[in-house]
């Protein structure tokens, strides 16, 4: 795939995890410094009900674009963090303690930041 389809699809798919309400999403172009991934996209989701419900449209993005979903988790625990690896993308859905004590903006640094939501959404 094309890197600037991959931009454009990841930055699309950070929209729309905007659009469903998730909080500070942020799309980070880390290709530069990682050799298994492109794109960290990072959000975070209010509740486990809100987790669940986006994951759920997540798949159906990904389904709509052809993107296949390497690994993530099969059951959805109390765990404060999913990960879906689409290999040239991993998206990370957090609550908002693991966030901020994980700090994946902060240990990524290096990585260029082409998409931010709003911080008051």
């Amino acid at each position: 795939m094309d890197a600037t389809v991959k931009n454009k699809l990841a930055k699309d798919l950070g929209g729309y995890i905007q659009d469903h309400q998730g909080i500070e999403t942020m799309v980070m172009d880390v290709s530069r410094i990682s050799s298994w991934t492109d794109y960290f996209i990072i959000t975070t989701v209010r509740s486990t009900g809100h987790l669940k419900g986006l994951v759920r449209n997540i798949q159906i993005f990904l389904k709509e674009n052809d993107i296949p979903i390497l690994h993530r988790h099969k059951k959805i625990h109390e765990e404060g963090w999913v990960l879906i690896d689409c290999g040239f993308m991993v998206v990370h859905l957090m609550d908002e303690e693991t966030r901020k004590f994980y700090e994946l903006e902060k240990l990524w640094f290096s990585g260029e930041t082409v998409y931010q939501s709003s911080k008051s959404s």
